[in-house]
């Protein structure tokens, strides 16, 4: 596999948590997923998770180059953690769209959360050899 893009984004928890406050369901059906709200949970640490994935998403626009345009919506971009607890990147819609455009066959990512920061990194891969 090689590498063919890198993403990375850094979210403030409690600027999540005052979202949460003023718009409540409104945000998370916006921003978040149905399997990405129910993997956030209702504990002590939801409002970090949530910041987590928005981390991600961000960070997975940035690797596609194109940031929030058009018609991507943030639910395009889906962070769900497999039957071990690691993350992996969903994409669907415009996005996915984009992703194929550039011959991103992988997005491996990597995410962690501290009391009030959250960061979000991804690496796009692909089986496609340049010929130089």
């Amino acid at each position: 596999m090689q590498m063919i893009a890198h993403g990375i984004d850094l979210v403030d928890c409690k600027r999540i948590e005052a979202i949460l406050t003023r718009h409540g369901d409104h945000f998370l059906a916006r921003v978040y997923t149905p399997a990405e709200q129910q993997s956030a949970g209702r504990g002590r640490n939801r409002t970090q998770r949530l910041a987590a994935r928005f981390a991600a998403k961000e960070a997975v626009l940035k690797l596609i180059g194109t940031g929030l345009r058009g018609r991507m919506a943030f639910t395009d971009v889906e962070v769900v953690n497999d039957a071990l607890g690691k993350p992996e990147v969903r994409v669907f819609g415009e996005v996915r769209r984009r992703v194929q455009a550039m011959g991103i066959e992988q997005i491996s990512i990597s995410i962690t959360h501290a009391a009030d920061l959250a960061i979000a990194s991804v690496v796009a891969l692909t089986n496609a050899h340049e010929d130089k």
